[in-house]
């Protein structure tokens, strides 16, 4: 139960078209996350889905059935949005019962299903209380409740942690995560956040412009991006894209030194997290720089090195690393984590 099919889902709102033909088929019981930057369609997406938006054209099918015209009431999913909607006058036993009590539902299964969606989320010892006394974590659970006691086919979250702060956005994480293990229900899931994306999801959404770019889990999203925007959107700090050309068997920086290439193809651009790139002496490695930032984070070290011609180019340390701003220094590239793209920006396959 739960599989949901966009077949060439378009949205458009008078002559823009928002949505550009999607095509994605979710499992049951996934945790998909849609991500991509501001305007892209992720959103509309999601609505869409539900039913809050009309389907311009294309169908979506929930567990095999066409509900491309059915009311968002008769799809059998949940909404959660960013907004936690509680009614203020309503304890939270209330207020996490109050659908049920209007669809008629009688109080011992609106009580046992209350207690159950509590249990869940661990707030037993507050049903009593009103939203005022809650924090701002403890109202999202209260409005993630209120969707578990529908027992829905989905659950559609809509930048959900985004009110919260660093701290309890965190924890909302660990029991999103835990929520999904425990429920095995389908969930889809909308953020600009990509630390979300990548602790939380089973497989990734990565949307531009109403197209979906690529889909995968956090793992190949990160390891294999297929295209220089999917590379570049996925991690942070972001991957470094420096300009290149190949010359037979080896790739050479367009301003610096080169190594092997084992792309198939003619590399116009070479990726490399900051991860990936040790630092030596003047001369060494692929490309000369000055240390121009350098950021303390403890267990990291940031740098920011000015490579010329090349531009900027960020680097991760470990965080007992001795660099000082001014020091001149050799990039060393990984050569096991680099990445080639052609001149339309689309990855080269491995030779």
């Amino acid at each position: 139960m739960g599989s949901i099919e966009l077949q060439a889902v378009e949205k458009w709102f008078g002559d823009l078209q928002v949505i550009k033909g999607v095509d994605l088929a979710i499992e049951e019981g996934e945790f998909i996350i849609f991500v991509g930057p501001s305007g892209c369609g992720k959103s509309t997406l999601l609505r869409t889905i539900a039913g809050l938006e009309e389907c311009s054209r294309g169908k979506i099918l929930i567990e095999g059935k066409d509900v491309t015209a059915i009311p968002p009431a008769s799809r059998g999913l949940a909404m959660v949005f960013q907004s936690y909607a509680l009614y203020p006058h309503m304890n939270v036993r209330d207020n996490m019962g109050f659908g049920l009590k209007t669809a008629g539902k009688p109080k011992s299964e609106i009580e046992e299903k209350v207690n159950e969606a509590a249990r869940a989320l661990k707030l037993e010892s507050y049903l009593d209380r009103k939203p005022k006394e809650l924090s701002g974590g403890q109202r999202q659970r209260v409005a993630i409740g209120r969707s578990i006691v529908r027992n829905p086919t989905a659950f559609m979250f809509d930048e959900p942690l985004s009110n919260l702060d660093a701290a309890l956005r965190v924890e909302m994480r660990y029991e999103l995560a835990k929520l999904h293990r425990d429920l095995k229900t389908t969930m889809i899931y909308v953020t600009h956040d990509q630390v979300e994306a990548m602790t939380l999801a089973d497989r990734i959404v990565v949307l531009k412009d109403g197209i979906i770019e690529q889909v995968g889990s956090p793992r190949e999203l990160y390891e294999q991006p297929g295209n220089l925007f999917v590379a570049q959107f996925i991690g942070s700090p972001k991957m470094n894209i420096l300009p290149c050309h190949s010359e037979g068997d080896r790739y050479v920086l367009d301003g610096g030194r080169g190594g092997a290439q084992t792309q198939i193809g003619e590399a116009r651009h070479l990726g490399v997290r900051p991860e990936a790139i040790g630092v030596g002496a003047s001369g060494e490695g692929q490309c000369d720089g000055v240390v121009d930032i350098v950021e303390y984070l403890g267990a990291d070290m940031h740098l920011l090195v000015d490579c010329g011609s090349l531009g900027a180019v960020g680097i991760r340390l470990e965080g007992d690393a001795k660099m000082e701003p001014g020091d001149k220094v050799g990039l060393i590239f990984n050569p096991d984590k680099l990445h080639f793209f052609d001149a339309d920006g689309i990855a080269l396959p491995r030779g």
